[in-house]
């Protein structure tokens, strides 16, 4: 007896599959898009804890971390380095410049050059700061074995592909993409 349920199976239902390889293929699409979920859980919950203990957001203390670790960059560097654009950096940095985190400076060879600098305060505040989750990803991800990680990158590289992700880059980008979808979501 098939199993009757709510999935929105309509892109399945054309493929003219047997009863059996139907659910299972359904079966296997609710396994990735639980999975998703939990990761989508993690982040968000990791990202709570964060601004909770630190009063800071995950890009920002990714940001300061950036800074820390590798010195004086330029607006453009920090947003290459973050995989962000610079509007996006720029606001971040506006964010921790009125609290006194960072501080911008005019390069005084290139006067087109904006270098980003950590405070004493900020360097503390990142002592004090609990291990982000991309730290802790690094760790579990570095213990894998290489054929391990590749097949981790081409899967969720094909996931990204499929959903049609899109790098978004600010947080307006981000609150607008969650309103769409949304949207969509509704009209269904």
């Amino acid at each position: 007896m098939e199993k009757s349920d709510n999935r929105n199976t309509t892109s399945i239902d054309t493929l003219g599959l047997k009863p059996t390889q139907r659910e299972h293929l359904l079966d296997q699409i609710e396994e990735v898009l639980v999975a998703l979920r939990r990761v989508i859980r993690a982040t968000d919950l990791h990202s709570k804890y964060l601004v909770k203990t630190t009063s800071l957001t995950a890009p920002q203390i990714l940001l300061l971390q950036t800074l820390r670790d590798k010195g004086q960059l330029t607006i453009g560097e920090l947003a290459q380095d973050m995989s962000l654009s610079q509007a996006t950096v720029t606001t971040i940095l506006d964010r921790l410049e009125k609290r006194q985190l960072v501080y911008r400076q005019r390069s005084q060879t290139d006067k087109r050059k904006v270098h980003a600098y950590m405070t004493d305060e900020a360097m503390t505040m990142l002592k004090n700061a609990p291990i982000p989750l991309q730290d802790r990803f690094t760790r579990e991800f570095s213990q894998l074995q290489e054929w391990e990680q590749t097949m981790i990158i081409s899967s969720l590289k094909r996931v990204a592909q499929m959903m049609d992700a899109k790098p978004l880059t600010s947080a307006a980008e981000v609150s607008q993409q969650i309103n769409e979808d949304k949207t969509a979501a509704e009209s269904r």
